[in-house]
């Protein structure tokens, strides 16, 4: 009974092989997900920085349009006004 057990471990090893994981392939696994953190980590920064300025940006550009056209209003307001002084100072 005995060389029966023997002979089927020995074609179950055969058939299919245990595949132990030992510390090397560990630390392997370990290095390449550290080594892709390092390579993608700035990547997304320098993204998450780009979209941050960039929104800061569009901000700044919507309130500099908001002041010129504010700006052409108060300068044509003025040269009404100017326009009004001058003509009443010319009658009284």
């Amino acid at each position: 009974m005995s060389d029966k057990t023997e002979l089927l471990y020995e074609v179950d090893l055969v058939l299919n092989p245990e595949k132990e994981l030992d510390v090397s392939f560990l630390v392997y696994v370990l290095l390449s997900i550290l080594f892709i953190i390092v390579i993608l980590f700035p990547k997304i920064y320098i993204q998450q920085q780009i979209y941050f300025t960039s929104r800061d940006i569009s901000k700044l550009k919507g309130e500099y349009d908001t002041l010129k056209e504010e700006n052409r209003l108060i300068k044509s307001s003025v040269e009404s006004i100017r326009f009004k002084n001058q003509i009443l100072d010319t009658l009284f």
